[in-house]
């Protein structure tokens, strides 16, 4: 299975573009030019992702329930609810349930049918996400799945798997870290990953 990696450079950070990110510029470009998209709506569209959805702002809810019970209780309880508090929520982010990941327990989520995801907390889909064999194997291979992005389940570790759906997203709450009592929020949420809030890692 594949994993998004961030480009590593070697030569200072100047290396350059892409072949996919030529192509995007060269079709906005020839769009913008015949007038049919709006370069200030294209860029307050990036802006909205880069800075106002994605999984810095699931990264927030997961520290605040590991710094407040009630908070936690509360997002158990109506996850949509819940993180509306911190001022998310919107399109692809209703319905939201939060599950927990214990030491006895791992949950694990997919969408079998496409890529049903919570957009206002974890952002846009990664591509192995959507891809035909995570949806497949996670279903079936759970532990195999998790295999394959480097996390070794243990066999008295019971696996849960939830399948996202049109109506019903899931966020999953990871293990705090050991030896993170004096952590403050930010700085828990500076370690939690978009993977984890799948179930796909551990921190």
């Amino acid at each position: 299975m594949a994993h998004d990696h961030p480009d590593h450079s070697h030569d200072g950070g100047q290396h350059p573009p892409s072949d996919m990110a030529l192509r995007v510029k060269a079709l906005e470009t020839l769009l913008t030019q015949r007038g049919l998209i709006d370069p200030a709506a294209v860029d307050a569209i990036v802006d909205t992702y880069e800075h106002k959805v994605g999984p810095r702002n699931g990264a927030r809810v997961v520290a605040r329930a590991w710094t407040d019970p009630a908070y936690k209780a509360r997002l158990m309880a109506d996850g949509t609810a819940a993180i509306g508090e911190l001022g998310y929520g919107g399109a692809e982010g209703y319905h939201l349930i939060v599950v927990e990941n214990t030491e006895a327990v791992h949950n694990l989520v997919v969408c079998t049918l496409c890529s049903c995801y919570p957009w206002p907390v974890l952002g846009l889909p990664p591509n192995w996400y959507k891809s035909n064999a995570y949806r497949a194997r996670a279903v079936n291979d759970p532990r195999g799945v998790l295999k394959d992005f480097g996390v070794d389940m243990p066999d008295d570790v019971e696996m849960r798997v939830w399948d996202s759906t049109a109506e019903v997203r899931y966020l999953v709450i990871p293990q705090r870290p050991e030896g993170t009592e004096a952590a403050s929020e930010d700085e828990l949420a500076g370690m939690v990953t978009r993977d984890a809030m799948i179930g796909a890692a551990r921190l």
